[in-house]
């Protein structure tokens, strides 16, 4: 690889390397250390063609839910199936890996600019900016920006567009899918929430369980397929359709936060004994 040598949105590749390698050696600790990140279904990415990938997931955090997708995705390409053990899998990570992010997030301070570099796709959210509801038209540039990014590789969105569970999942999500015709990968990840800040920079709780799930492609009919349908497909797979309130009684919810106190205290005591 030519030192010199640039993707679609003209990042150099050499530097590029460098940030997921640096970034990624100094974030291995929050998902193996801190925490425990139990990952299901990694070994399909190894069978994922090189571009046209769309991963669909819920969102948590805005920073550490997609810094362990990159955790995650480079270790499985490397061999390791479920598996994030031994962060030499990021000395030659794959480059052409892309999610989708607001603009607005990504220019505030140096470090989101970092991880900018990384892999960005920055949009103007449609429906939200500043804090504020708007309501403006999508920007077509955003769209090709997002065209351009599978035409190249993989490409990681959070189609709620928050960070909040059981929001609706945005329309454009769907025209893109129609649009570029990509094969589409739903992740299920939770626990993220618990263990960070909303920025997913600041460590807020240690041992808590975190988990992602890998599923199989989505079963999706470009052509002639309704964006309704589609988006109904997408929220079941990521486990956000308003049907899951109704089968996730607040006493379960309960029992999994109490589980979580228990495994810090467990934690905590094993520490103690091994001062």
């Amino acid at each position: 690889m030519g030192l010199l040598k640039k993707n679609p949105f003209g990042h150099y590749l050499f530097l590029k390397k460098w940030i997921i390698r640096i970034m990624g050696g100094m974030t291995h600790q929050r998902y193996r250390g801190f925490n425990d990140l139990q990952i299901e279904g990694s070994s399909i990415l190894k069978n994922l063609p090189d571009r046209n990938v769309l991963f669909v997931s819920n969102h948590q955090t805005y920073f550490a839910d997609v810094v362990a997708m990159y955790h995650v995705f480079n270790a499985s390409l490397s061999g390791r199936d479920d598996s994030i053990k031994n962060v030499g899998y990021l000395w030659d990570p794959k480059l052409n890996i892309y999610y989708v992010a607001a603009a607005e997030t990504m220019k505030k301070g140096f470090l989101p600019k970092i991880l900018a570099y990384a892999g960005s796709i920055s949009i103007d959210r449609t429906w939200r900016a500043d804090g504020q509801n708007v309501n403006r038209q999508v920007k077509m540039s955003d769209i090709s920006d997002i065209g351009r990014a599978l035409d190249d590789g993989w490409v990681i969105t959070f189609p709620q567009g928050t960070t909040k569970p059981w929001k609706p999942i945005r329309k454009g999500t769907a025209f893109i899918i129609k649009k570029y015709k990509p094969i589409v990968i739903p992740i299920v990840i939770d626990g993220f929430r618990r263990s960070f800040d909303k920025k997913g920079i600041r460590i807020k709780k240690r041992n808590i369980l975190q988990s992602m799930v890998i599923k199989e492609p989505l079963d999706i009919d470009y052509d002639t397929e309704g964006v309704d349908s589609i988006i109904e497909k997408i929220e079941y797979a990521i486990e956000q359709h308003p049907s899951f309130l109704k089968v996730i009684p607040e006493s379960e919810i309960e029992a999994h936060e109490s589980l979580n106190e228990k495994r810090r205290y467990s934690a905590d005591t094993n520490k103690d004994k091994d001062l």
